[in-house]
């Protein structure tokens, strides 16, 4: 059953286009009992899945020395909006090979040709 036709569906006009690899900060809607607050969160997209409602993309950061991975979906309210930091070249379409590296090793170059600059 699709969804689409009972709830109408909007994309997110805050949202950039990007790809898997880039580097982005995502600025999230938490709520904290009665009081919302924004939230930034800046790291590399290393997967995007599933088209529609159900889409989701997970980015990932280093923060004081721990890996964090945060998955969030397309289409949700609570995302206020994403912007690109740096375009990244990642040889793979899932840079999952970032989890085993640290340090200097686990950064991607940026890619000058996708860059407006």
């Amino acid at each position: 059953m699709d969804l689409n036709f009972i709830i109408p569906v909007t994309p997110n006009p805050n949202m950039v286009d990007f790809r898997q690899g880039d580097r982005i900060t995502v600025t999230v809607r938490v709520k904290e009992g009665e009081r919302q607050r924004l939230q930034a969160f800046q790291g590399d997209v290393i997967r995007k899945r599933g088209s529609g409602l159900g889409s989701t993309f997970t980015v990932r950061r280093i923060s004081h020395g721990i890996a964090v991975e945060r998955t969030f979906p397309f289409y949700s309210p609570s995302v206020e909006s994403v912007e690109l930091v740096r375009h990244q070249r990642s040889r793979q379409s899932r840079p999952y090979y970032l989890r085993s590296l640290y340090g200097k090793a686990a950064r991607l170059k940026e890619d000058r040709r996708r860059s407006k600059h």
